[in-house]
């Protein structure tokens, strides 16, 4: 009985024992993906968990080459850390106290798996991987080889090489795709088919990847006007998808030529004095020889064209007519000639009637004619000073006056045709006495001034000029306009009389007076303010004055009538009175008193105060 409770006993303990065992574990925690970019720094941590608490500890990081593992950096709870120096990791690693490894830089070389293991002694061993990710932009691509004439065949069975498109230093691997037109060509390897790409990648020393695609085509005549460029697409973290391009360029195309065009680079009609320019091209490459002529009535004549370019400079009617290119491209099936046909617009020089300058006097009738020819309807205009006189090329003048001499411009030109003008002139000149403008008014600052003074009369012949008083002189001529100027001194005499301009011909004369005043500057605000002011001041002292002058006169009147009263008796002056005002009585009191005996003071009407040996 007891030996079966004993072994019953040892079989629990066993079991519990083995159960325990098998319940220890150690959980390891880290981040399953990083993505950085090449150059960067990274850091990779690795936490852990136990089930219960191991008596030793270690943590380990490792890479892993052509499937053998091998440990770049670790630590221990009794105090072992640090790197491998054997692994070419060694001096970018780091190991932080928190057991994270950090990276610095990153390399192409880091893009892989790293393990971080955790041995936690009769606890057991657990382990997790980190993937890292490393990313590296390409440079702009570039187009090579694309420079090769290539020539047109609808026989051919061979595709040419179009152009090589290279990108260089990435991470991962970029993508090349070709644009013909904007439009992204299909990415065929199959070397039997009319476009297709053959590329090619190059591991550089510095890990990095290098893409090359070669573009191979059938080109077409079309294709002569395509743009193509390539770009280079690579991923970045956060599963970004980014793109670079080319430059653009075209294909050199050789090709037959199949068409003639030839043109007129004139726009508009064509006048006579222009240049004609006639240009001669085929729709082929390269552009064959070309020969240019103009068609007579009964032959050709050939043109000193160049590179199937025509000038005809200052062409006249006579240049008018049709012209032929021929080009001469040996490879063309068909004949290639092109006609073209042009007309020359012109306008005859006008003619005036009379030719000759008219001298009529004032009063007469002139009429003046113009004519001329032109290859379209025309218009002929009578101007004089810019102003248009008369629109059918007639111009009547019934009476003319001195005003009405000058230059009469006849005016030709085609309405259809902008440009095309002609022009011719007559002059007039009006017979009569002068006729002097109506003077102005002078006005100067003080007596004794300078003074200018313009005299302007119209009359032929030129008239002779007076001025009364006289002065200093000028004479300007101003078409049939003569202007008299002359400087001299304000005198009174001239104040008061002014001055008068006299014009002088063999048909009569014309005189004029110019009065001459002193300006008065007028009265501003401030002059009425001060003037305000002293009027105000002057009242004032008036007023003070008048005062003093009152008071004067009403005191001499009081004294009068004291001395009047005195004298009749009627105020008391006697001792009496004296001792009154000397005992007090009367203190403050002003006394008159009058002496008798004394005619003298009785006159004088003396004012006094009461003296001490009067009590």
């Amino acid at each position: 009985m007891e030996r079966t409770m004993l072994g019953r006993f040892g079989v629990c303990t066993l079991l519990a024992l083995t159960l325990q065992v098998c319940l220890a574990a150690v959980t390891v925690n880290v981040i399953p993906k990083v993505e950085v970019i090449k150059g960067d720094e990274v850091k990779l941590p690795c936490t852990y968990t136990t089930s219960e608490p191991a008596s030793s500890l270690a943590v380990q990081w490792f890479i892993e080459n052509a499937g053998v593992r091998k440990q770049i950096a670790y630590w221990h709870s009794q105090g072992d850390t640090g790197i491998d120096a054997s692994t070419s990791l060694a001096d970018r690693l780091a190991l932080g106290s928190d057991k994270s490894l950090t990276i610095a830089p990153v390399t192409v070389e880091d893009d892989r798996t790293f393990y971080c293991q955790v041995t936690g002694g009769a606890v057991g061993t657990s382990e997790a991987e980190t993937v890292v990710k490393v990313f590296y932009p390409p440079e702009k691509p570039v187009i090579s080889g694309n420079n090769q004439a290539i020539t047109v065949s609808h026989d051919s069975v061979s595709s040419s090489e179009v152009g090589k498109c290279t990108s260089r230093n990435a991470h991962p691997k970029p993508r090349i795709i070709w644009f013909k037109d904007g439009t992204p060509l299909p990415e065929v390897k199959d070397q039997k088919e009319k476009t297709f790409m053959i590329p090619s990648v190059v591991k550089e020393a510095s890990g990095l990847t290098s893409v090359t695609s070669t573009l191979f085509m059938r080109p077409e005549k079309a294709d002569a006007k395509s743009v193509f460029h390539c770009t280079v697409e690579y991923s970045m973290p956060n599963n970004q998808i980014r793109e670079n391009s080319s430059e653009t360029f075209s294909l050199s195309l050789l090709y037959p030529s199949e068409n003639v065009f030839f043109k007129l680079m004139n726009q508009g009609p064509i006048k006579e004095g222009d240049n004609v320019h006639m240009i001669c091209e085929t729709d082929g490459n390269p552009q064959p020889e070309f020969d240019i002529h103009r068609e007579l009535p009964t032959t050709f004549k050939k043109m000193p064209a160049t590179a199937g370019k025509l000038v005809l400079k200052n062409v006249t009617r006579n240049d008018a007519g049709t012209y032929k290119c021929e080009a001469h491209d040996f490879d063309a099936e068909d004949e290639l000639v092109k006609s073209l046909s042009f007309s020359v617009h012109y306008l005859d020089l006008v003619e005036v009637d009379p030719k000759e300058p008219l001298f009529p006097s004032q009063g007469d009738a002139v009429e003046l004619q113009c004519k001329t020819k032109s290859s379209d309807e025309y218009t002929l205009q009578w101007k004089k000073d810019s102003k248009v006189l008369s629109q059918n090329g007639v111009l009547s003048l019934q009476s003319v006056s001195l005003s009405d001499a000058g230059v009469y411009l006849c005016v030709g030109s085609v309405p259809s045709v902008p440009g095309l003008k002609k022009q011719a002139n007559v002059t007039l000149t009006v017979q009569g006495k002068p006729e002097i403008d109506t003077p102005v008014d002078v006005f100067i600052g003080k007596e004794g001034g300078i003074i200018t003074l313009n005299c302007s009369a119209l009359g032929h012949p030129a008239p002779q000029f007076t001025w009364t008083p006289s002065g200093k002189v000028s004479v300007t001529v101003l078409g049939n306009r003569v202007i008299s100027r002359v400087t001299l001194e304000a005198t009174p005499a001239v104040l008061k009389d002014g001055v008068t301009c006299q014009a002088l011909n063999t048909h009569g004369t014309d005189s004029k007076k110019f009065m001459v005043s002193i300006k008065s500057e007028p009265v501003t605000d401030a002059d009425r303010n001060a003037a305000n002011r002293a009027d105000r001041q002057q009242a004032g002292s008036s007023a003070v004055v008048i005062a003093v002058v009152v008071c004067v006169l009403l005191l001499l009147l009081l004294v009068a009538g004291l001395f009047f009263l005195n004298k009749k008796g009627k105020l008391s002056c006697g001792k009496k009175n004296k001792k009154d005002v000397a005992s007090g009585d009367m203190k403050g009191g002003i006394v008159v008193e009058m002496k008798s005996g004394e005619k003298g003071n009785e006159e004088s009407g003396l004012l006094n105060k009461p003296n001490a040996d009067q009590s």
